[in-house]
């Protein structure tokens, strides 16, 4: 759907929180056990920091800082997009991706 209308605009949740969810290559493996466990269909989308427009970094889990974007993401943005598939019920990272 974001791919035909050109920009992502959030999830439910991210319309709930006034932003939109972002982890760091870092943080997605827990990010994907913990919120997406055993979902399939999701794909991996990367992008450059430094493209993103209203991007914060704020505390959340733990106090760790986790990188939220105020307003829609063009997906002309992603540098790529991977598919995340499931092995045995986890989701299989792609060699490299993070």
């Amino acid at each position: 759907m974001a791919v035909s209308r050109g920009v992502y605009q959030g999830s439910a949740v991210d319309h709930r929180d006034g932003f939109i969810h972002l982890s760091a290559g870092a943080q997605a493996r827990e990010t994907a056990s913990r919120h997406f466990a055993g979902q399939e269909g999701l794909v991996l989308v990367a992008f450059a920091e430094y493209q993103l427009d209203h991007l914060a970094w704020e505390p959340s889990r733990g106090g760790a800082l986790f990188p939220h974007v105020y307003g829609e993401i063009p997906v002309a943005k992603a540098i790529w997009v991977k598919d995340l598939p499931l092995d045995h019920g986890v989701h299989r990272f792609p060699e490299g991706a993070i």
